[in-house]
C-alpha cells in the first residue's frame, strides 16, 4: 500500500477558467483574483446550516482553490493528497487538476496509502475513537448519545464541518476522513489526527464532484503509518 513519491493534482471544474488566479507561493492576489476568491469563499446560506464566509486575510493564498497543470499517471477523477506540501488534487482530463489547500496529520498521526471513497455525508456526525477519549478525557463531556454510540451530531460546532468523504480499504472503514472545518485558518498546517481537513467551501465543492468509489492516493514522504488504524480529526 506504500506509494512512491509523486506530484499530484486535485480537480474541480468550478471557476477553472477564471483569470488572474495566483501561482503557487504567491503572497498577494491581483484584484480580479481577489474578487473571484471573495465569491468562491463567501457565505453559504442555502445549506442545511449556514456556512460562514472565509476571512481570506488569515489564509496563505497559495492554499486557495486553483486549477493547475498536472502530469500524472493517475486517471481523471482520482484524488491525490500530498501531505508534505499540504495540497489535495482532483485529477481532471487534459493534464490539469483542481488543487485545494488542506490541513494534514501532525507529527505521529500522518499516514499514506491507497483508499476509496466508501461513503459521503452532509453535516456528518462525529464519533471520536477510544484512543482520542484517552488522550482528551474532557472530550466525553461534549458528546451525546447517538445511534452509533457516544458522538457529536452534525452541525456548525462539529469538527467534521459541512461535508465528509469516508476513506475505506476494501470493505473496511479506515476511520480517516476528508472533511470540512470551521477553522479555515488551520489550512496549510499539520494540525489533525490524520484526517484531511479542508475549508468548508472547498469540502462542499469536492463533495459535489466526487462519487462513492473514487480512488484516493495519499503520498508517502518519510516515516508515515502504512495502514490507517484509528479514527481521526
Amino acid at each position: 500500500m506504500g506509494l512512491s513519491r509523486r506530484a499530484f493534482v486535485f480537480g474541480i471544474p468550478a471557476v477553472a477558467g477564471a483569470s488572474g488566479l495566483l501561482d503557487v507561493g504567491a503572497k498577494a492576489q491581483p484584484f480580479g483574483a481577489r474578487s473571484t476568491y471573495d465569491a468562491m469563499y463567501g457565505p453559504i446560506e442555502n445549506d442545511l446550516y449556514p456556512v460562514p464566509g472565509v476571512n481570506l486575510s488569515r489564509i496563505n493564498p497559495a492554499f486557495l482553490r486553483k486549477v493547475v497543470t498536472y502530469d500524472t499517471p493517475e486517471a481523471p477523477g482520482t484524488i491525490v493528497i500530498d501531505t508534505r506540501a499540504r495540497y489535495l488534487y482532483h485529477v481532471q482530463d487534459g493534464g490539469v487538476a483542481m488543487r485545494y489547500g488542506v490541513g494534514v496529520g501532525r507529527t505521529g498521526f500522518s499516514w499514506s496509502g491507497t483508499a476509496t471513497i466508501g461513503d459521503k455525508q452532509e453535516w456528518p456526525d462525529w464519533y471520536p475513537p477510544k484512543e482520542m477519549f484517552g488522550r482528551q478525557p474532557g472530550l466525553m463531556e461534549q458528546m451525546g448519545e447517538l445511534p452509533g454510540g457516544p458522538g457529536m451530531a452534525g452541525g456548525p460546532g462539529n469538527p467534521l464541518g459541512a461535508r465528509a468523504l469516508y476513506l475505506w480499504q476494501g470493505r473496511k472503514d479506515t476511520l480517516y476522513r476528508i472533511h470540512g472545518t470551521f477553522e479555515p485558518w488551520t489550512i496549510g498546517t499539520n494540525v489533525s489526527s490524520g484526517c484531511i481537513r479542508m475549508i468548508n467551501q472547498d469540502a462542499i465543492d469536492l463533495y459535489n464532484h466526487t462519487p462513492v468509489g473514487t480512488k484516493v492516493v495519499v503520498l508517502s514522504f518519510g516515516r508515515t503509518k502504512k495502514t490507517p488504524t484509528a479514527s481521526r480529526v
